[in-house]
């Protein structure tokens, strides 16, 4: 099967579009013809690690073209959004945790599939693909039954696929993983598509105060259009002693997307008693990660990994794909749209900052 893809030979160099062909496929694989896909700050900081030349992408949306043997779930027409792959065996699947699935690390970054094969060629050479178990950066992409969630016909595709990944990282780190609870009050470090998407969530949720930091005003007041109660500059003092003082005592959770080491010590600074702050990557800086395991004793915090939001993806995209069409989740204030030609400009300004979501469309 022929399709158009863009590959990374290197690190530093630009994604080149070409023909690319798809070997056969796996008993539990199907094609997508892809229509869109997100393009996640993942994307872009994995680029030095995974294996080249390699076919990236993990936030698509399509249409079911093909499907492997066993395939019973999906047929071929159904609208999909491609999330991360999971083994659907090891005791955190069985236990519906699939995101910390046992070859989590594995299935996402390989560049492969589990046994080292990989679907995608190039003039008969094989071609790094799999990446969580999609490479949507290709008008079609080889995904399993398991990472390929069937959603309403008339769904917005072209602007789906990002719930896949970065958009349910930040919705279910409120709704899933801290399980904010209605009239509680909550900060948010960061105000990128995971912060900005959480924001969106903790308003859902009816939390009573919502506290947005950031250093960009612009995406400080768009947090504020989408339901942040209060928006703090990073840069203007004490940012803990602000949050504390703006909610008169301190916040219920707090959520850390930022990934900055002064960020994660205010996150957890600005938390009252018994509160939980989530964090959904590494805090990047020069020292040792800033935990205070007194404040943390006395005051019985909490700290929490979050990864894709906790997500049961075949339970919780759905129901973000309700929420948006209810209105409850307008996603569209997040989204800039790109040609699929135009991928290495969707790429710098997401790396910019000029774009919170860029997603390319296939035509």
């Amino acid at each position: 099967m022929q399709a158009t893809a863009a590959i990374l030979r290197d690190p530093k160099g630009p994604f080149v579009i070409e023909p690319i062909e798809i070997g056969d496929l796996r008993r539990d694989e199907i094609v997508v013809r892809v229509v869109a896909s997100g393009i996640c700050h993942t994307d872009i900081k994995f680029r030095d690690t995974v294996p080249k030349p390699v076919v990236l992408g993990h936030e698509g949306a399509g249409i079911v073209e093909k499907i492997g043997a066993d395939v019973t779930r999906l047929a071929v027409g159904d609208p999909v959004v491609l999330t991360f792959g999971f083994c659907g065996k090891c005791p955190s699947c069985e236990s519906g945790a699939p995101a910390h699935c046992a070859d989590h690390h594995a299935l996402q970054f390989k560049g492969a599939r589990l046994d080292g094969t990989t679907a995608l060629s190039q003039n008969g050479a094989p071609l790094h693909g799999a990446f969580f178990q999609q490479s949507s950066f290709a008008t079609h992409a080889v995904a399993t039954e398991r990472n390929a969630i069937r959603v309403a016909p008339d769904a917005p595709l072209d602007m789906l696929g990002p719930l896949g990944c970065g958009i349910q990282t930040g919705a279910g780190a409120i709704l899933n993983s801290l399980n904010v609870a209605h009239g509680s009050k909550v900060a948010f470090f960061g105000a990128g598509a995971v912060g900005l998407s959480a924001v969106m969530a903790a308003a859902a949720a009816g939390a009573a105060q919502i506290v947005a930091v950031d250093v960009v005003p612009s995406r400080l007041e768009l947090a504020q259009e989408l339901g942040a109660h209060h928006v703090l500059d990073a840069r203007d003092g004490d940012v803990a002693d602000r949050v504390r003082d703006t909610t008169g005592g301190g916040v219920h959770y707090a959520l850390e997307t930022a990934a900055v080491e002064s960020s994660f010590a205010a996150a957890i600074a600005s938390l009252t008693q018994r509160g939980v702050c989530g964090f959904v990557a590494s805090p990047v800086g020069r020292g040792t990660t800033p935990i205070v395991p007194f404040d943390m004793l006395i005051n019985g915090k909490t700290l929490c990994g979050v990864v894709q939001g906790a997500s049961v993806p075949h339970v919780f995209i759905p129901r973000l794909v309700d929420m948006i069409a209810a209105g409850r989740f307008p996603l569209e204030r997040l989204v800039s749209w790109y040609d699929f030609a135009d991928i290495n400009q969707a790429v710098a300004d997401a790396e910019s900052g000029a774009a919170i979501k860029p997603i390319l469309r296939m035509n």
